[in-house]
């Protein structure tokens, strides 16, 4: 998350107007800070919180697409893309297969939105 522009105040609306910039910026999907949902508030190992929002649902093809057209245009500009690929899971069980590293608080949130939805 970016700290508030000159002196504006952080507040439910702000930062959910955070993550939907990143959304765009990051999958290139476009969502208002009103169609977001916070969700969850977690705690990382090391004292990270980590704010999940539900955005609407969008089929997998449209996500994978305005990933790949945000990695494209980066890469266009000379940048390497923020993220270098995206992955979906349907249950907490994927995750041990997933390369790199991830957060401390994904299994949980997975679980949760598994259990829930």
């Amino acid at each position: 998350m970016e700290p508030p522009w000159n002196g504006e105040v952080l507040d439910e609306l702000g930062l959910a107007g955070q993550a939907a910039r990143e959304l765009a910026e990051e999958l290139g999907i476009g969502a208002a800070a009103e169609e977001l949902k916070l969700w969850v508030v977690s705690r990382g190992e090391n004292g990270s919180v980590g704010l999940t929002y539900l955005a609407p649902a969008l089929p997998e093809a449209m996500l994978r697409a305005g990933f790949a057209a945000v990695a494209a245009a980066e890469r266009i500009q000379g940048r390497e893309p923020e993220l270098d690929d995206i992955a979906l899971v349907h249950s907490p069980d994927e995750l041990s297969g997933l390369a790199g590293p991830h957060a401390d608080y994904l299994e949980p949130i997975v679980r949760r939105f598994v259990g829930c939805c």
